[in-house]
């Protein structure tokens, strides 16, 4: 058999043990641990400088855990919703619902609140975490699902201007009357793979979003891998040269919500005796200013961002000069746009990496021994990590040959919660299907050629076609949809619906460009005022006789795909907003 694998030793963690206990135990040792955790800040608030250490994260974890118990009756299996953004109480919150043996389900601050009504109802939480900006939502959302709201917590509620008839975190960190609670631990050794500690929202190849569960050992198991990947604790190279030092200093811009910024900055950062800079919103300019700021080491960013960095002409107004590392992901990154980024910063490493939140986050990165990762290339693959790629004709492909890349590997997830169809689909005899065609060279390099599923990547975030198409067929003005994503310098891709209308409305259109434009605009509406704005029709509308399909109905998305740049005329081209 055609098998890939990482040729660095990997040396498996404790599968007894829950996250919290992994990152506050003194007695769980590995190698990849340093003997620093604890003594750097773990996170610094942006807007205010405030310093978190893991002391007052614990302090903080064990008084909400305290208060999710004795208030709200929080036990193993109960699952707690967070909808929230980037805060420094994020990991507490989390780390407290875990050492109840709660579920926690990461949520997008920004979902809407029907899709938000919606990912409750499959999660079916005990209890929400709000947010002041987005409490209106969680309040309409909660109410569709018949979630009392009392079962509603405001971080930060106590910033109101009038006092809110809710509880805040801070009241509940603060309540000193509160009875002690028995923390949650496994009494056998391999309990924690499969003891569930995140649901987190993926559209997995299609469909609506789905809730990936992700065990404490496949939180864990990540971490030890990207450690062990990159030689954390190990003298390779001298000190300024080594990647991951205790005392570097990351960004924290990416949703802490998504996989890559719940396991990279919420978690890895940590456990490598890091800091990371906590920003709510992302907002170029601060970021930057950040930088400067924070002397940030490490960037953790997506695409989109990169091209903010070589593109903006803000970039060149901020010294940046404490910048070592740069790490782009959640989507592909060009070799133009790499080479570009290189040029811009010549003293920095410059890579990308691979993930899903299936695969709960890192699958390759570019490895420690390339200053600049291999250009166009994923990544490496980290040790622990076995992987096949599947040829059209089912036989297994070689180095050079492309396929379907399936993944084997003690940190891919356990299913999709609650959807045991979708979960066969996509976890297939011991193996995940990546639905992304992927080829290996010699070097061992992996490079993504091509992407059999059909999700959309805006910003690092996924959409799924099948939901945008969904919705446009409930507006009376179409007949048929088909939903494609487009190349987008800023975004990565954006959407852009194909639209065959109703004979009526189509009449009417074809009048004049000015009626037409009009029909557009209202489907264009129609997603903006229910969706989130990243999977808005940014790529455009574009009228169509009849959508091509299948003999047995399958949308032929790369007919579209390559019928799009000609039937585009150029003002219709996505305009990306920095």
């Amino acid at each position: 058999m055609s098998l890939f694998k990482s040729p660095i030793p990997y040396v498996e963690p404790r599968d007894n043990l829950t996250i919290p206990q992994f990152v506050f135990s003194e007695t769980f040792e590995h190698p990849t641990k340093s003997s620093q955790i604890g003594k750097y800040p773990c996170m610094i608030e942006e807007d205010t400088g405030r310093k978190v250490y893991l002391s007052e994260l614990n302090y903080r974890t064990d008084a909400l855990a305290r208060a999710f118990n004795a208030l709200y009756d929080i036990r193993s299996e109960d699952i707690v919703s967070l909808y929230i953004p980037n805060h420094v109480d994020y990991p507490a919150l989390t780390w407290a619902v875990q050492r109840l043996g709660g579920i926690v389900a990461a949520l997008s601050a920004s979902l809407t609140s029907e899709e938000l009504a919606y990912q409750l109802t499959v999660a079916k939480p005990k209890l929400l975490v709000a947010y002041l900006e987005n409490l209106p939502a969680a309040l309409e959302a909660a109410k569709a699902v018949n979630l009392p709201a009392s079962r509603i917590i405001v971080l930060d509620g106590q910033k109101a201007k009038t006092k809110l008839p809710y509880k805040s975190i801070e009241d509940l960190v603060n309540d000193k009357t509160l009875p002690p609670y028995k923390e949650f631990t496994f009494s056998k050794p391999g309990e924690a793979r499969e003891k569930i500690a995140f649901l987190c929202f993926s559209s997995g190849t299609t469909g609506k979003p789905k809730a990936v569960a992700i065990s404490h050992y496949n939180l864990i198991s990540d971490l030890i891998q990207f450690a062990a990947f990159n030689r954390v604790n190990e003298n390779y190279a001298p000190w300024e040269e080594q990647r991951f030092r205790p005392g570097d200093v990351a960004s924290g811009v990416l949703p802490f919500n998504h996989i890559y910024g719940l396991v990279i900055n919420v978690h890895a950062m940590v456990y490598l005796a890091m800091t990371v800079v906590v920003s709510p919103k992302f907002n170029y300019e601060r970021f930057l200013q950040n930088i400067d700021q924070y002397k940030i080491t490490h960037l953790f960013i997506v695409p989109p961002q990169a091209v903010l960095l070589v593109k903006h002409p803000l970039t060149k107004k901020f010294k940046l000069s404490s910048l070592r590392v740069m790490v782009a992901a959640a989507a592909p990154v060009s070799a133009e746009l790499t080479t570009q980024l290189v040029e811009a910063f010549p003293k920095v490493s410059i890579g990308q990496g691979y993930g899903m939140t299936e695969t709960t986050a890192a699958v390759t990165v570019f490895p420690v021994s390339q200053k600049v990762g291999t250009l166009g290339s994923a990544g490496q693959l980290i040790p622990g990590v076995v992987a096949k790629v599947v040829k059209a004709d089912g036989s297994l492909a070689g180095v050079n040959e492309p396929g379907e890349l399936l993944l084997k590997g003690p940190q891919i997830a356990l299913g999709y919660y609650q959807n045991e169809q979708a979960t066969k689909d996509t976890f297939v005899d011991g193996w995940l299907r990546t639905g992304d065609e992927v080829l290996f060279d010699a070097n061992g390099d992996m490079f993504v050629t091509d992407r059999i599923k059909e999700l959309i990547k805006v910003k690092g975030n996924q959409v799924a076609p099948s939901e945008l198409e969904g919705h446009l067929l409930d507006h009376p003005d179409v007949a048929d949809v088909a939903v494609i994503g487009i190349p987008d310098d800023f975004a990565g891709e954006a959407p852009l619906a194909y639209v065959v209308l109703k004979p009526a409305v189509a009449a009417e259109a074809a009048k004049s460009a000015k009626r037409a434009e009009e029909v557009k605009a209202r489907l264009q509406k129609h997603v903006s005022d229910t969706k989130s704005k990243y999977k808005w029709l940014t790529g455009g509308v574009i009228f169509i006789e009849a959508i091509p399909k299948s003999p047995s109905g399958k949308i032929l998305r790369r007919v579209l795909r390559d019928q799009s740049k000609s039937l585009r005329a150029p003002s219709q081209q996505p305009k990306s907003k920095l």
